[in-house]
Parts: C-alpha cells; sequence; structure tokens
C-alpha cells in the first residue's frame, strides 16, 4: 500500500481544539506547517510547527523567539498570493497528498472567503479539506462514494449553475440539478444508510459535514 503523506496547516483564524489536531495526528496527518500568525495559535495550543510559512508579518514575537530553532522557519516576502497558499505551494512541492486546513475561518469575513476560494483552486492538485468550528468541508467533482451513517447532517452548495449532482442514499434526493451560489442550495440533508454516491459533473460541489460525527463514526 502507497504511504500517503499527511499534514495540517494553521492558519491565523480562530484554531481548532487541540483534542481535534490530536485526532488529525493520529490518523496521520503528522506534520503541522503554520501559516505566519498560525505560530500565535499553535504556541497557545502547546504544539510544535514543523514549518512555519509566510511574510511573518502576523507572528508575534513570543511564538517567533520559541520556534526559531525549533521549527523550520520560511520567510516568503512575496505577496502575490496569500500565507496559506505559500503554505499549500510548500506542501505540494514537498510531494504531500492530502491537505487539511484549519484556523481559515474567523471575524475576517473576507479571509474566509479567500480561503474557500483557495480550496477550489488548489483541489484539483491535491486533497484538500477545511476544519472549521464543528463542520469538515471537502470539494468534489466527478464520481464521489461517501461513507456516512443512517441521519448524517449533509451539506451540499455549487458555485454556478453549470455544476450539476445526482445523489443516492439522500433524504432529499439531487436529481442532476445545479445549486449555484445565490439561488439555491442543500443544506441540512440527511443520510439515508451509510453510503451516498453523487455524480458531480461540470465543476466543484462543496460538501459540509458534522466534524463530530465524521470522527466518532471513523469516517474521516
Amino acid at each position: 500500500m502507497v504511504k500517503k503523506n499527511k499534514c495540517i496547516i494553521l492558519a491565523n483564524g480562530k484554531p481548532p481544539a487541540k483534542s481535534v489536531l490530536s485526532f488529525l495526528n493520529n490518523i496521520g496527518y503528522s506534520i503541522l506547517i503554520c501559516a505566519d500568525g498560525g505560530a500565535n495559535s499553535a504556541r497557545k495550543l502547546n504544539v510544535l510547527p514543523n514549518y512555519i510559512i509566510g511574510d511573518l508579518d502576523s507572528i508575534n514575537n513570543d511564538a517567533l523567539k520559541y520556534y526559531t530553532g525549533r521549527s523550520e522557519i520560511i520567510k516568503i516576502k512575496r505577496q502575490n498570493d496569500t500565507d496559506v497558499e505559500k503554505c499549500i505551494k510548500f506542501a505540494i512541492k514537498k510531494k504531500l497528498d492530502y491537505i487539511v486546513l484549519t484556523g481559515v475561518t474567523g471575524d475576517r469575513l473576507d479571509h474566509t472567503f479567500c480561503n474557500l476560494g483557495i480550496v477550489i483552486k488548489f483541489s484539483k492538485l491535491v486533497n484538500i479539506r477545511i476544519i472549521a468550528e464543528s463542520s469538515l468541508l471537502a470539494p468534489y467533482t466527478g464520481n464521489v462514494n461517501l461513507r456516512t451513517c443512517s441521519g448524517e447532517t449533509i451539506s451540499l452548495y455549487g458555485l454556478d449553475s453549470k455544476t450539476k449532482v445526482l445523489s443516492e442514499g439522500l433524504y432529499y434526493p439531487l436529481r442532476n440539478i445545479a445549486l449555484p451560489f445565490g439561488v439555491k442550495e442543500s443544506t441540512s440533508n440527511l443520510a439515508k444508510s451509510n453510503n451516498i454516491q453523487l455524480r458531480i459533473s461540470g465543476g466543484v460541489i462543496f460538501v459540509i459535514r458534522d466534524l463530530k460525527t465524521v470522527i466518532k463514526h471513523d469516517l474521516f
């Protein structure tokens, strides 16, 4: 079996609980990359990043001093991409196959929108997901088979009218319809069994699931 290299990218938004980081570490997400000020959260959580990457304008002096010599700190000055993008590009260059983004939401709505766009931008290059609050977000296209549990809440969101989805196993079935943003969505749909099939054509669909359910039933 081919070993999949997995990493967590911790950004400067609202951080996850330390138990979430421990869960990810236990299932193979053994590399922690902090996007600049994400190192401040790592310091508060008392975890050690493998890498801290960015223009280093958000990391505070305490975290910078503490992690110097403990973590590899990489300063990248260019401003044509965000610190999160810098981290993703670094991970791809390191041939990391799976990325979980955390700390990418918070009190800046523009940052949240930007990071959702980043997921779409890189979804063809790497398996990428977001953990935020109590939710797990993943982008999907093509034929998708999701392990679920009966009664699990699952929400689906599209971006445009060209992307269509056909579902099997949802309480409210999607019959090859589009879910364009601001027009139609499938919020709080429900799994009818332990398996859902999606056939997505023309683009990307965001699927949002309850993180506690995913962890409890080993559905990650």
